[in-house]
Parts: structure tokens; sequence; C-alpha cells
């Protein structure tokens, strides 16, 4: 599945953090990711060969100057920063109907091989379909798998952190029975799950939100996993405005929502 741009089948990620996002509402997780990459200038070294995925191709969505701008990218793609021990998979596509077990299971069965440290995932739900108690309190939460608890549990509840609340699997009829629910989360549900039961050390941070101009909610997720993993302490800014002034916007960010109205139309 994975293909390394140097040609070798496998890679030397032991010890490292892969982050990736979940293809959820608002592609929030995605472009949190995309942050990530653009301030860290992290260099592609390999992609995924999957049917999962919609195919697409496209312009490198990083590029610094008029040489790099013909660079292509595809549906799934590792960037990796060794001085940090940290990979990303940035995948930007949705997924294609009954596809997304099958990549969950063999996603799992890369972490695994590569003997990452553990695995972040960023990942959104709707905002409208909070309890009462989730709308008086902060839009972000997060999720840890038992084989992470130990080490992450504590940083988290310094952080003064909320872990996603349980709702009653029958609500009225059996409050006692609780589940995991993330609407419009995507994979997020299955991949932590599935982590959860074969032991890999997974934590979510996921955020509130609807479907709009989400890079502000991006920011607000790409501060919430900085706060923990200080990736970056970088004062760089890009063309959007931010809660902090330590992202760097992808160029491709500027074509987000097309080309303004022609002015021939008025």
């Amino acid at each position: 599945m994975f293909i390394s741009c140097d040609g070798s089948t496998r890679a030397e990620f032991k010890g490292f953090t892969l982050l990736l996002p979940a293809v959820s509402v608002g592609n929030v997780g995605q472009l949190a990711v995309d942050l990530v990459i653009s301030t860290l200038g992290m260099t592609k070294v390999g992609y995924f060969y999957t049917d999962c995925l919609v195919p697409m191709i496209g312009n490198n969505p990083y590029a610094t100057t008029e040489e790099n701008t013909t660079e292509l990218c595809i549906n799934a793609e590792v960037y990796a920063m060794p001085s940090k021990e940290l990979v990303v998979l940035q995948i930007r596509s949705p997924f294609i109907k009954n596809k997304y077990r099958h990549f969950c299971d063999v996603l799992l069965s890369w972490v695994k091989s590569c003997s990452f440290a553990r695995v972040v995932l960023l990942s959104s739900s709707h905002a409208y379909q909070r309890n009462d108690h989730q709308l008086h309190t902060t839009s972000l939460r997060y999720l840890v798998s038992p084989a992470v608890q130990k080490t992450v549990q504590d940083i988290m509840q310094r952080l003064n952190w909320k872990e996603l609340e349980k709702v009653a699997a029958f609500p009225k009829v059996n409050d006692d029975d609780k589940v995991l629910y993330i609407p419009g989360g995507g994979i997020t549900k299955r991949l932590f799950t599935k982590s959860c039961s074969e032991g890999v050390e997974m934590v979510v941070l996921l955020k509130f939100c609807s479907e709009g101009d989400n890079i502000p909610d991006a920011l607000v997720l790409a501060d919430y996993l900085n706060e923990w993993l200080q990736i970056t302490t970088n004062q760089q800014s890009g063309s959007f405005p931010a809660k902090s002034s330590k992202w760097k916007t992808p160029s491709s960010w500027k074509h987000l929502f097309g080309n303004g109205l022609p002015p021939s139309l008025f």
C-alpha cells in the first residue's frame, strides 16, 4: 500500500508519531494537516496506492516557487520530518462506497509494520448534533485508546481537555448502555474502535463544526494539537486570520472557494 519516493517498499518510521485526518464534516482534519505540512515544510516521502479512495490528481498544494508549482499530488500522500519524529499521511479525497473498512484494516497493518509510537487522528463532528452539556462547553474533544491511556491521559487532564462523551444507545429506554457517537466523523469511530481492540496507540482530536468556511475550525484544531505535541513555535502567518500566528497557510488555500465573480456580471 505504501510506496516510497525512492522506490523502497519499507520506510524507517520506528518510534515516530503518525498524524492523519479523517475525511469528515467540513474537511477540518484535512485542513489542519495542511497547516502542519506547510508550516513545517515537510518533505514528501511517498504515497498510498489504494483503490479505497476516489482517484484524483492535482498540482503541488504546497508550492512555494514557480518551479515546484507543477509537481503533482494524488489522493493519499506521506510526508515526514525525521528531526521531529513525525510522519503525516494526508488524505485528499473521499472513500469509495464500502471501502473504508478495508482501508482501516490496511492502514493499521501498515502502522504495526512500521512500529509507529502512536497514531494521532484529526477529525470533526456535526455541531448541530451536540447534547446540552456539549453545547455549554468547549467545541474540542479527545479520545485515547487503552494502549496509550497511561502515557497520555495525565497530560490531557493537565491541559484541562475534555474527553468525548458517550451517549445512550437507546435514549429514554436504557440510559445506562453508552456508545461512542461521532456523526459526520467519517472513519473516526471505525478506526478508533479497531485500534482499541488491536492494541494500537491512538489519540483522536476532534472539533464540533458545521459545513461552510472551515478555515477557523482548522486553525483551532491545529492549535489544539500543538498545545499537546508542541509541533511548532513559528511566528509566521499566511493570508488568513488566525487565532495564533504560528501557522503558515499553503498556497493552494487561495483556491478553496474558487475564483471571484467576474466583473462582467455587473
